[in-house]
């Protein structure tokens, strides 16, 4: 079994644990979402009749004003290119984001992070949306949305949308009931630029799941990960057995590997186009969104990391890439910080062919992928079983967690796709999944 801790922690990524029975049933009367453009818990979705929700407003019908807060609060547009403005962002994230209930991890955003994550090509200033106290001016909530576009490949309905991340709300506040204000203010933003459907995730059940995906992790300093409580000794296996288990080699196994270039985006764009067609859900790219998220700047190279394959042909095979988020260790003798990478997206024409040939290829690059992250101080690789991550999990020996993601879509109803788990025992679907979407 993982280490408990790593799963509240990824139980914890976004909203909060997966609701028990009795908590779900109180959240199907939960009058907030019945006021929303959301597929109810029995809606049944058949891909006949897959669109928006409700599509019978135009952005005249969208009040021009923010929503009315509590009268000690106001609202606040976070300037990210303000140094002094995203430290408040990280210090309220660091504080009240995302923290283990024994308060020894907690999640080390930096400047570069959020100016990647937060500034892709067509990003708006005004979707970072900020609260703060009156009187002091001191932040105290936050939401960010960032424009993607999704696209459902069953139908081809290309769907203009945004990504909506860091809801991250004061611990002393939460009774205030800020979070649906903060859902509705940035919605009504969205909406004034003609955008109607976002995309969001949450370790809660909320109405209602486009697919339900699980968190695995790879441990790749297992010794370090015992040393902070984050990996756990068997009773049956010593301390040196389980670091030779979770050896790898000192050097990659692929002949062509190397770290994506600039020059190599359109033919990466063209065989990730080809790969994604696997998969219903997808996020697609432009050459200057792919630019960003999978090169980032020199600024934010301690954030993306990209490589490719390329044959002796010239002609590139292979593509994958990670991100790297660390956790800072609290209350450590020995350590301070955890190295944390997370599998983003990949691609690779061996798709195309036979399926023991495909999946062995996605094992070999991801062991490539981890040898490389080795390079960048990291210590424990994390996936989601979305795209087709199920294929190379056992083999790559990564460790299924408790935690699970489920994904959600605003004003926009879809059939519900496998998101690489058995529906009812949770355990790994190796037939892969139908999201192919990646949200950090």
């Amino acid at each position: 079994m993982p280490p408990k801790l790593i799963e509240e922690l990824l139980k914890l990524i976004s909203l909060g644990e997966v609701l028990n029975e009795a908590q779900q049933k109180e959240m199907n009367d939960y009058k907030f979402w019945k006021t929303q453009p959301v597929p109810k818990f029995d809606d049944v979705v058949e891909y006949n009749t897959e669109g928006p929700i409700d599509s019978s407003k135009t952005p005249k019908d969208i009040p021009a004003e923010p929503l009315p807060l509590l009268s000690e609060f106001e609202w606040s547009t976070i300037d990210v290119d303000s140094k002094s403005e995203l430290d408040e962002v990280y210090e309220l994230l660091y504080q009240h984001y995302v923290e283990d209930q024994d308060a020894t991890f907690r999640f080390k955003y930096s400047h570069e992070f959020f100016r990647w994550a937060l500034k892709p090509p067509g990003w708006k200033k005004d979707w970072h949306v900020g609260v703060r106290v009156r009187s002091s001016k001191k932040l105290v909530a936050f939401i960010a949305a960032v424009p993607a576009n999704l696209k459902l490949q069953i139908t081809g309905n290309e769907i203009p949308s945004v990504e909506i991340n860091f809801l991250c709300i004061h611990k002393k506040l939460r009774s205030k009931r800020l979070a649906p204000v903060l859902i509705q203010e940035i919605t009504r933003r969205v909406n004034r630029e003609n955008i109607w459907q976002a995309m969001y995730t949450a370790g809660i059940v909320l109405p209602s799941p486009v697919t339900t995906c699980r968190y695995t992790h790879r441990p790749l300093n297992w010794s370090k990960l015992h040393d902070v409580g984050f990996s756990h000794l068997p009773s049956d296996q010593t301390k040196a057995a389980m670091v030779a288990k979770y050896a790898l080699p000192n050097s990659t196994k692929t002949p062509g590997l190397r770290q994506l270039e600039e020059k190599d985006l359109e033919e990466v764009q063209s065989l990730l186009t080809i790969f994604m067609k696997k998969f219903e859900l997808v996020q697609t790219f432009t050459l200057d969104e792919m630019k960003h998220w999978f090169l980032g700047g020199e600024e934010r190279a301690s954030v993306i990391k990209s490589y490719v394959v390329e044959d002796k042909n010239g002609k590139i095979t292979d593509f994958f890439s990670y991100y790297l988020l660390p956790f800072t260790v609290l209350e450590n003798s020995k350590h301070d910080e955890l190295g944390v990478a997370y599998l983003y997206y990949y691609a690779t024409d061996s798709a195309l062919g036979e399926r023991d040939v495909y999946q062995k290829r996605l094992v070999n690059l991801v062991n490539d992928a981890m040898v490389t992250a080795k390079e960048f101080g990291v210590d424990v690789f994390n996936a989601l079983t979305c795209q087709d991550n199920s294929l190379f999990i056992k083999d790559a020996k990564f460790g299924l967690g408790d935690g699970m993601l489920n994904y959600y879509l605003f004003n926009y109803k879809v059939k519900r796709m496998s998101g690489g788990i058995n529906a009812t025992t949770k355990e790994v679907d190796t037939e892969g999944s139908g999201m192919g979407v990646v949200l950090f």
